[in-house]
């Protein structure tokens, strides 16, 4: 469903992702680095947000760059720190969202009652995005990745702001969906993935640096934190010693 080969993408002198290389089916992945690892750079490199400096990308076998449409109609995408549509209630948002994917009438109609019902948004539905919490607020936009029932989500820390019932509730929908869904979602939590997710994937400084079941990266405890210690700062120390050793 993703096929990504030798992603790179730099900011000015800055190599943001460095050679990412990703093939992912059905199920629920983790995408897992420390701050400036380069996430969020690679997820809107797989949506087409970003254009790659060399590699590429495919979507359900579509070219990201040649076929952007038709590959974006296979993604729901949730960025990171939402935002954006103040003024419109979670309603209008949600009919916004769903007639920009080709949803009209009475589709639309079920497809925002199913969404609704999913993400437990009755109780905000017709209140405005600007009156909500930053919880509800990502709520609202987790469903609009929903919509047209897309293949392939993309989610980039889509537990941000939620209160621990509102986790536990969000990690059981994406457990829901990850069966019949190819699923790449970004989290500094590490427990989330080793509740959520059957892959996970480790960058620092744009490279992977382990890829695995959770179960196989985890310590005799069941826990990622000592393997994500120990990749990410190896990986941080080599990359340092690199940069000291050019004359």
């Amino acid at each position: 469903m993703i096929e990504a080969h030798d992603l790179t993408k730099s900011f000015g002198t800055t190599l943001a992702v460095d050679g990412i290389t990703l093939s992912l089916g059905l199920g629920a992945t983790g995408f897992l680095g420390p701050n400036g690892a380069g996430k969020s750079t690679t997820m809107r490199l797989l949506v087409g947000y970003f254009a790659p400096n060399s590699g590429s990308v495919r979507i359900c076998g579509h070219d990201v760059n040649a076929e952007r449409r038709a590959a974006q109609a296979c993604i729901g995408y949730l960025p990171e720190a939402v935002g954006g549509f103040p003024g419109l209630t979670v309603r209008e948002f949600l009919t916004y969202c769903g007639e920009t994917r080709g949803l009209w009438g009475a589709g639309l109609r079920h497809a925002m009652a199913r969404i609704v019902e999913d993400v437990d948004l009755g109780d905000a539905f017709n209140k405005q995005l600007s009156q909500l919490s930053k919880g509800w607020r990502q709520r609202a936009w987790f469903a609009q990745t929903l919509l047209s029932d897309p293949p392939v989500l993309i989610l980039d820390e889509p537990t941000d702001g939620l209160d621990p019932n509102q986790k536990d509730y969000m990690r059981a929908l994406v457990r829901r969906l990850a069966p019949s869904k190819t699923i790449l979602l970004s989290t500094h939590i590490l427990e989330e993935v080793e509740e959520v997710c059957d892959r996970a994937v480790i960058i620092a400084q744009g490279r992977i640096v382990a890829d695995d079941t959770p179960e196989n990266l985890a310590d005799a405890k069941g826990r990622l934190a000592e393997t994500f210690r120990r990749t990410t700062q190896t990986s941080a120390a080599g990359l340092s010693s690199q940069k000291e050793a050019v004359p």
